[in-house]
């Protein structure tokens, strides 16, 4: 990590479904990825600049940056000096419990806004969740996590709209994910896909594109990501995930892992092995 950068990637036992990041980062630059949970962002200091789908964000101090699952983006510094911040994944199943229970949303829940600059309230929230997880206090850490959450589905949350039947391009991208997720560790050529596919190689990138936010191989290096970080939590030595995902080797893997989750496979699993040594009923 560059000098005066520092990140910790972690999870609290009694917090099931949440993750935390509290970063500061100045040369860091996130390439386009995606999350399979919410991103609940409270910028403390400097300026995070992120494009997100199409748009470029600029969020700064007391700002807070709401990005949904599945949503390709990236994050890189806004100013020379970077930007601190903590970060909340809460998983879409506890959104949508906590929705259900308070009643902030009816129906799948999502947020509307991107960034939001002028509700300190929210911003000290989020950044009390973790100073309370930080500190052991998991009463402290949970109540406020759900006070956070409903209280930004109230102001700025939104029923997730239904889907339109897939086109036929549509269709096209979604067996094209398919083969990559089942084939990730030796996956074909563009060209080889296409053809699979009975399409063109420009036509499957057209369609890839348009569905997913990302070319094929972009995807593919955040999938494999996804799948690292599941079978380090589950204990498997980095250099082993990373030819089991398809990466060429433990470098490559470092730095795409990196690049996406914000720390070094390495410190995400020693992190992962503390709080399951540290679970409720587990001997410390």
């Amino acid at each position: 990590m560059a000098s005066g950068e520092s990140a910790r990637h972690w999870a609290h036992p009694e917090l099931p479904g949440v993750d935390l990041l509290r970063a500061r980062y100045i040369r860091k630059s996130f390439t386009p990825h995606t999350h399979d949970a919410f991103a609940l962002a409270a910028i403390t200091r400097g300026v995070e600049e992120f494009r997100h789908r199409t748009d470029i964000e600029r969020v700064g101090p007391g700002g807070v940056a709401l990005i949904n699952p599945d949503v390709p983006h990236t994050g890189y510094a806004g100013v020379p000096e970077g930007w601190t911040y903590r970060v909340l994944y809460p998983s879409p199943e506890l959104v949508a419990a906590i929705a259900a229970e308070s009643g902030a949303v009816r129906g799948t829940p999502a947020f509307r806004e991107v960034v939001v600059e002028s509700d300190p309230y929210s911003h000290r929230l989020l950044t009390e969740v973790h100073r309370a997880a930080e500190e052991g206090n998991a009463l402290a850490a949970d109540s406020l996590l759900r006070i956070a959450v409903a209280r930004l589905l109230r102001r700025y949350g939104t029923p997730l709209a239904a889907r339109p039947a897939p086109g036929a391009g549509a269709r096209i991208a979604l067996r094209a994910r398919a083969v990559l997720q089942e084939r990730m560790a030796d996956p074909p050529s563009l060209e080889k896909l296409a053809a699979e596919l009975g399409t063109g190689p420009f036509a499957l990138l057209r369609a890839f594109r348009a569905t997913f936010g990302m070319p094929p191989h972009t995807w593919l290096t955040d999938a494999r990501v996804r799948r690292a970080r599941e079978l380090l939590e589950a204990g498997t030595a980095p250099a082993v995930v990373a030819a089991q995902v398809g990466f060429t080797d433990q470098p490559h893997l470092n730095r795409h892992f990196t690049r996406i989750v914000g720390v070094p496979p390495g410190a995400y699993q020693r992190e992962r092995a503390r709080t399951y040594k540290t679970a409720p009923g587990t001997p410390a």
